[in-house]
């Protein structure tokens, strides 16, 4: 359907510009054509992960191995043809291609016949997986050593004899020229990359397990991902953007797991300042409350816990103090009854929490000034100067941050879903919460949009502006703040854990939000408030664990709402029960899938060990979902819509073509 000249004049600049890409009326054709066949085809695999705590070895894996999609695949050609056996090791082979062909290598005596099986048998599944793309976006996929032999080898017409011999003569070469093993890696990487179109990471890489750093290594050189920030994500990035309190408190997680190798070898920060400050002041003190928690099978020198534990305590009073200090900045935050540094009866050893005093396990803190409690020493002060160089100049944190902040947001909507780590903060009658914002009053979409915008003014504000402060202190807010959209909770309690007895004052009252949310009629009033008013849209979260030892589900609010935390972190894991959920969101529908513990990627690769997985169909739709009923068909079709503009301003002369000569 043709447009009329006043639709083309009104869009002229826009059509000119468009003009220099498709030159011609054939060139904006061939375009509309191209375009209208990629809108029916099936939408591509959406992965959702959540809560991964550095544990690099368990998301590898589920990354690799697409939450137990690689294997379907598998299955799905060779189960009539190939044991299960057969079919775990060419699994393996595409999950740890290196290291399983290094183990294959030592044990076969004809790798040549190896080759070849092997070689047809992932072509084939590389054809599966890329079935439903154009050929166009799979030959972007491929690897550029080998593009135009795979693009021949997953295109070739194997009922054609001459084609048939041109194919095998393909593979014997590549045998015979010895570039079998590089092509095999091409073959795996391909099939990974294509089985899974997009990768949603909601929330939470940091803390806990020991290599949060790995993790955003591999995110990073993943094709297509997006990533909500969770709680202890904007705990590093405000680390990273030179906020001293986040530095002192991302310090005080690291050591009570007793997880500093991120720290130290990870990110390549220096923490001699700190052993040798913590070693004069608190080498004689009792530390006892400050020993770092240590998994089962995990043995350390007792010298090193006594430092280790001289180091939590250091830290943990300078946090305190540091927290302190931005309470008081910052009035708006309401938290004037998390200042315990100035409520300690020294002579009593107790320290008064709320209109009652609890005793104390410890008291004895020679650097806090009773007239003064939130002031540091000038040693303390030093030291986190020296501190904030280190995490300021540790190049690959600040690559990693800025990647967090070019790939990530508080929020996301996506193909009629809404992403976010922890909760939209509501009062007791299920109404939005309002936060006090520069002078307006800010509840729902509008105040997660205010808060994005503090979090990126935190990074990118000029060194010493108020503007800068500002968003320093509101990073710490969203870590631990009084119903802060990433904590979700009225109080954080790290001072009553280290240094009160009577777990009472443990306590962590969640937002109103975790009740409500488990109604239909919250969620879908979250939904609308977010655009997002369709009848299969969901909410889906992370940051609170699902206990599924104790019979709770994923699935809330009649499936309105699909939380996936359900302890990737080992941790966790006693308290849930498994090893966390997974989400594989496809043409066919939505499965929830949820994960045994990790034996670790060795027995993976030497015993083909898969993660124990059970996958749970939670919605199927009525008919497969094509690339038109997604957010990209929506591009796709404003863009058929520019060039069909472009048409009619070519065919009834408002432009002209340039032909080249």
């Amino acid at each position: 359907m043709l447009h009329t000249k006043q639709d083309v004049l009104h869009n002229l600049k826009y059509l000119k510009a468009l003009a220099i890409q498709y030159p011609t009326e054939q060139a904006a054709s061939t375009e509309i054509i191209n375009l209208q066949a990629i809108l029916n085809l099936p939408k591509g695999t959406e992965h959702f992960m959540s809560d991964l705590h550095g544990e690099y070895e368990a998301f590898l894996h589920i990354l690799n191995n697409a939450s137990g999609v690689i294997r379907e695949k598998v299955d799905l050609l060779y189960e009539k043809s190939l044991p299960s056996k057969e079919r775990a090791v060419l699994a393996t082979l595409i999950y740890y291609p290196e290291e399983k062909l290094k183990e294959i290598k030592e044990d076969s005596a004809d790798m040549e016949e190896w080759y070849r099986i092997t070689l047809n048998r992932l072509i084939e599944i590389c054809r599966l997986v890329s079935s439903k793309y154009t050929r166009s976006k799979v030959r972007k996929a491929l690897p550029k050593d080998f593009e135009y032999i795979i693009d021949e080898l997953l295109h070739t017409n194997y009922d054609e004899l001459n084609k048939e011999k041109y194919y095998e003569n393909i593979i014997e070469t590549i045998i015979d020229i010895e570039r079998a093993d590089e092509f095999i890696f091409a073959l795996c990487n391909t099939i990974k990359r294509l089985v899974v179109d997009r990768l949603h990471i909601v929330g939470d890489i940091f803390d806990r397990g020991p290599r949060a750093d790995i993790v955003m290594d591999s995110l990073m050189e993943h094709h297509c991902v997006d990533i909500q920030w969770g709680n202890h994500d904007v705990l590093w990035m405000g680390a990273a953007a030179g906020s001293r309190t986040c530095i002192a408190s991302v310090l005080n997680n690291s050591i009570t797991y007793n997880n500093l190798e991120v720290v130290e070898m990870g990110y390549g920060i220096n923490l001699r300042p700190l052993a040798l400050f913590a070693a004069e002041v608190y080498g004689t003190k009792d530390v006892s409350c400050f020993r770092p928690k240590l998994q089962s099978a995990q043995y350390c020198n007792p010298k090193d816990i006594r430092l280790v534990a001289c180091m939590h305590k250091a830290i943990a009073v300078i946090q305190f103090k540091l927290e302190g200090q931005i309470i008081q900045r910052n009035p708006g935050f309401n938290m004037d009854d998390r200042l315990l540094l100035d409520k300690i009866d020294y002579e009593h050893k107790t320290v008064r929490i709320g209109n009652k005093d609890y005793k104390l396990r410890d008291c004895d803190f020679p650097t806090v000034n009773r007239e003064n409690p939130y002031e540091l020493t000038d040693e303390e002060t030093l030291l986190m100067e020296q501190l904030k160089f280190a995490f300021r100049h540790s190049e690959k944190l600040q690559k990693h941050v800025r990647f967090l902040y070019a790939k990530g947001g508080l929020y996301k909507c996506y193909n009629g879903n809404l992403l976010f780590h922890g909760c939209i903060p509501m009062n007791t009658d299920g109404s939005f919460m309002e936060f006090e914002c520069d002078g307006e009053r800010l509840s729902g979409r509008a105040f997660m949009d205010y808060t994005e915008s503090l979090a990126r003014q935190a990074f990118t504000a000029n060194a010493h502006s108020p503007e800068k402060l500002r968003g320093k202190d509101f990073m710490w807010f969203l870590w631990c703040g009084r119903n802060s959209p990433l904590f979700g909770r009225d109080k954080i309690t790290t001072f009553e854990r280290l240094l009160v007895d009577d777990k009472t004052v443990w306590e962590e009252p969640k937002n109103p939000y975790y009740v409500h949310s488990a109604t239909e009629e919250a969620c879908v009033r979250m939904l609308k408030e977010f655009e997002l008013d369709y009848p299969h849209s969901h909410i889906i979260n992370g940051h609170v664990p699902v206990r599924s030892k104790d019979g709770e589900t994923p699935v809330k609010a009649n499936g309105r709402l699909i939380v996936i935390d359900g302890g990737f972190c080992r941790a966790y894991q006693p308290t849930t029960g498994i090893a966390g959920y997974t989400l594989v969101f496809n043409s066919y529908g939505i499965r929830i899938i949820s994960h045994e513990p990790f034996d670790g990627a060795r027995n993976a690769i030497r015993k083909n060990k898969d993660i124990l997985s059970t996958s749970q169909i939670y919605e199927t739709m009525q008919s497969r979902i094509k690339v038109s009923g997604t957010d990209e068909g929506q591009v796709i079709k404003e863009n058929i819509e520019g060039l069909r503009l472009l048409l009619s301003a070519y065919r009834i002369g408002v432009l002209k073509e340039q032909h080249n000569k």
